[in-house]
């Protein structure tokens, strides 16, 4: 079956979507990318995404016209991948406005915006979407998903495997072996922390808004991080939880970056120094590059690390992750076949097919939920 997977994560930057065929067993499916494409959110429209994520209120006529916005492009993304329609199914993640963990007392709660009706619609085919709604409802984090959808599409090898996301948010797979004693061990996985979040903002003040993000790692790269500060950052409540956990813009959003850069301005400034943009960069990079080694030393024994996501492409966070999980074979994701962007657009149109076969989708090893649960709800188009 010819599935499309859309996506478009924590960056808020736009869609990114794949068409792929999956066919056969369906933990083990035999798949093929055959298409990409992507589409960036107008700059209004992202603004506006952003704006609603870091908490600002919206009326609720404007969150109707956000919603229906964001639609149309999940539609123009979608086309754009499929030109020709051959798609049968469709898997569309929406875009996370609020995400809430569950907590001692209250269970999680999160809200991808998307008018899921309208897409199937518009592209008249069945829809999938609302994914993270049935593990919630059982106590689970909602996320991440992914981890089950790696697991699936990557071969085990012989020891364990880790899948890095550097999107807005980082998160790790771990894939264990496919011989020796931990060869039956659960897949696990989390989010770790901030991956480009921080520094997006950051980049967007520092340039007065002419920027939207550190081409490369290239402005980082003049900088010298505040190695003192990001220990010192390595001990927060967030960073030292363990697995499950799940996070996003509500915890790492701009009120976060303000605390860090005025601890950071502080901190230069007792040392008859001003903080200079490359610095306060460079120190938010290797804050990325440091929770990953941190979350990966107390794991099991990684061999292999493969990175995805826009991250991938910034060369001052690659060399700190170099410099920080010695040891590993570090590379990219694209060595396997799937580029630096389709990995989570992939897993969403896995998830859709696993919905249509009536399979589980999430790992409660993953999530904390006590069970697998089939994940989505299906607009079937008018």
């Amino acid at each position: 079956m010819k599935v499309l997977g859309l996506m478009s994560g924590t960056s808020a930057d736009g869609v990114d979507a794949v068409l792929a065929a999956f066919s056969g067993p369906p933990r083990r499916p035999r798949w093929r990318l055959l298409g990409r494409a992507a589409v960036p959110y107008p700059a209004a429209l992202r603004s506006r995404l952003i704006a609603v994520g870091q908490g600002t209120p919206l009326q609720a006529g404007e969150v109707l016209e956000l919603g229906e916005a964001l639609t149309l492009v999940q539609a123009e993304a979608a086309r754009s991948c499929d030109p020709a329609g051959t798609a049968a199914l469709v898997g569309c993640h929406g875009q996370t406005l609020w995400h809430r963990p569950p907590a001692p007392g209250q269970r999680g709660s999160s809200w991808q915006l998307l008018q899921g009706p309208l897409l199937a619609a518009l592209l008249q085919r069945p829809v999938v979407f609302d994914f993270r709604a049935a593990d919630l409802a059982l106590g689970g984090q909602g996320a991440p998903l992914v981890p089950a959808t790696d697991a699936a599409l990557f071969p085990a090898e012989g020891g364990w495997r880790a899948l890095l996301n550097l999107g807005g948010i980082g998160n790790l797979t771990l894939l264990p072996p496919a011989r020796g004693p931990d060869r039956n061990a659960a897949v696990r996985g989390w989010d770790c922390g901030p991956a480009n979040t921080l520094l997006d903002m950051a980049v967007q003040r520092f340039s007065n808004g002419r920027r939207a993000f550190d081409s490369g790692g290239d402005w980082a790269s003049r900088g010298q991080a505040d190695e003192e500060m990001i220990q010192r950052w390595l001990r927060e409540p967030y960073f030292q939880a363990s697995p499950p956990k799940s996070t996003g813009r509500e915890l790492f959003g701009g009120a976060d970056l303000e605390r860090r850069l005025a601890e950071l301005e502080a901190a230069a400034n007792a040392s008859g120094r001003v903080l200079e943009p490359a610095d306060a960069l460079a120190s938010l990079t290797a804050l990325t590059a440091a929770v990953v080694a941190q979350d990966l030393q107390r794991g099991p024994a990684v061999l292999d690390l493969l990175v995805a996501g826009g991250g991938a492409r910034n060369a001052r966070l690659m060399q700190e992750l170099r410099q920080r999980c010695r040891g590993l074979r570090l590379r990219p994701l694209a060595e396997l076949g799937v580029g630096d962007s389709d990995r989570e657009a992939l897993a969403f149109a896995l998830l859709a097919w696993w919905h249509r076969r009536g399979q589980p989708g999430s790992l409660p090893t993953v999530t904390g939920a006590p069970r697998a649960a089939v994940l989505g709800v299906c607009a079937a188009p008018p």
